[in-house]
């Protein structure tokens, strides 16, 4: 009987032991398994922050590009007004290389310059006039080709028209130039109809982006 028990109790032991055995085994592919399955995480993780960071690094470089092919073609009316499509509207702190001169809409300074009739008798920042556009504002430009009775006219115009500034810009190709948001026009002079035309359908026009928005409490020189 004694035998009898003493081979119950080894028999025990043995199927302990192998329980045991079974148990470190398993405990042995799970530490495996857990190792790998962190190795992969962690190596997704590294190329997917490699891809964000690079990702993150082209767009920061195309933010800092304005190319000209990145802005919409512009189609000239019967008339000879040019207008372009939907243009950027996002505010930057850094200057923007504009494909015209001057320019149109697109990126632009968080700041507007004063247009509220406003003449400037020097040449202002691009990128926050263009922010008076996005406003509604109708932008009279002018070279040194241009005449002085015809500044002098456009000048009293200008400060008779809420939503309006005029300044000089001397690499532009024409002596006189109206500007609106997405809109274009060259005039002969101050007495040309057109000067009439562009600041009844543009001044607050259709085109404006953000209608209603201050004109004044800007940039002013």
């Amino acid at each position: 009987m004694g035998s009898a028990k003493n081979t119950s109790n080894a028999s025990r032991k043995a199927r302990i032991e192998e329980m045991r055995r079974a148990e470190r085994a398993r405990e042995r592919r799970g530490r495996a398994l857990t190792i790998t399955v962190s190795a992969v995480v962690v190596a997704a993780l590294g190329v997917g922050g490699y891809f964000l960071v690079d990702k993150a690094s082209d767009d920061s470089d195309s933010d800092s590009k304005n190319s000209a092919q990145d802005w919409p073609k512009y189609k000239v009316s019967a008339d000879g007004e040019k207008v372009w499509g939907k243009l950027g509207r996002t505010h930057v702190t850094k200057t923007v290389d504009y494909p015209m001169t001057p320019p149109v809409g697109g990126d632009h300074n968080q700041v507007w310059m004063n247009c509220n009739g406003d003449v400037y008798k020097k040449e202002i920042p691009e990128v926050n006039a263009v922010h008076s556009l996005e406003h509604g504002a109708v932008w009279v430009t002018y070279n040194d080709k241009a005449k002085p009775a015809d500044l002098k006219k456009l000048e009293a115009k200008v400060k008779a028209t809420p939503y309006s500034l005029m300044s000089p810009v001397k690499d532009q190709k024409d002596p006189v130039m109206l500007t609106a948001w997405a809109h274009q026009r060259t005039v002969t002079g101050a007495d040309d109809p057109k000067v009439k035309e562009f600041f009844s359908t543009y001044v607050q026009g259709k085109q404006t982006p953000e209608p209603g928005a201050a004109c004044t409490n800007g940039l002013g020189q």
